[in-house]
């Protein structure tokens, strides 16, 4: 139940800065950064209608595209992003924040690559185009990039249409900046530490690191290439949070163990993307 209720939390608080993007930011400036949200903004110019109006009845037809070529698991996932996107567009107050327009863009599409990496963290979307590259990918073998590609695209291309070909080019630059954001948050959600520890005092570390870390230890057979000494060598995976406390571990048993920390930008298995059985 706590975990639902993080995730749910979670995604509300993604799609609210996702609304603060576009009504803030992006929205003001005429900036249609592919989507569905880039979609409502020419069409709020071109007649008048309402962005949370074109958004809902968007994520509609989507949604049911979904659960028909997609099955009702994909449906599932999308539904409550989906359907909470509109409502936030409604409600945030559409005002500019930045009369900068660079300055607009670039928050802007900060804020909507953040918003989307966490609904990507938490398997969940925000409807819109993320659904048609799914459905290419499926039925006609189009990988999701260039799915992608081609439904923004399409939007960016509308964009130059309506609006100035400095809009155009702005709408261009945010999309890349919304991707280098996307990819920088999740690339530092998933990272991990990876330490070998050459110690004398080996053993007493480990049983310390498996006993009051609560992280795995293997220990790796290892020699000197200097004077042939055989040794072991200790491998531990740890969250970032565990690398301090690893370290005194480490201080108090060896002040001189020969220690190698690396950064990895993900790690699956057993503790990390899964838990065993007896926990």
């Amino acid at each position: 139940m706590l975990k639902r209720l993080k995730k749910m939390g979670a995604i509300v608080l993604a799609i609210a800065i996702m609304g603060v993007s576009v009504n803030m930011f992006l929205g003001p400036h005429n900036i249609a950064a592919g989507g569905l949200t880039g979609l409502s903004i020419i069409l709020e110019d071109l007649s008048g209608m309402d962005r949370a109006a074109v958004i809902l009845a968007g994520n509609a037809l989507l949604l049911l595209c979904a659960l028909i070529f997609l099955g009702r698991e994909m449906f599932f996932k999308t539904v409550l992003g989906a359907t909470l996107l509109p409502i936030a567009i409604g409600l945030i107050p559409h005002i500019t924040l930045i009369s900068d327009i660079m300055l607009s863009m670039v928050a802007g599409s900060a804020l909507f690559g953040l918003a989307v990496a966490i609904l990507y963290h938490y398997k969940s979307s925000s409807g819109g185009t993320s659904i048609p590259p799914l459905i290419l990918k499926k039925h006609f073998g189009i990988s999701t990039s260039l799915g992608l590609f081609i439904t923004d695209g399409i939007v960016v291309v509308l964009c130059l249409l309506v609006f100035s070909l400095d809009t155009f080019f702005y709408a261009v630059f945010s999309i890349f900046i919304t991707s280098a954001v996307m990819q920088a948050v999740e690339s530092g959600i998933h990272k991990k530490k990876l330490v070998y520890i050459i110690s004398d005092k080996y053993q007493s570390i480990s049983n310390d690191i498996l006993n009051e870390v609560g992280r795995g230890v293997t220990i790796l057979p290892a020699v000197g290439a200097y004077k042939k000494t055989p040794m072991n060598m200790l491998l531990v995976t740890l969250n970032k949070r565990d690398y301090r406390q690893v370290l005194s571990i480490v201080n108090e048993y060896d002040k001189e163990a020969f220690m190698i920390t690396d950064t990895v930008s993900d790690v699956h298995g057993e503790g990390f993307t899964y838990e065993s059985a007896s926990v």
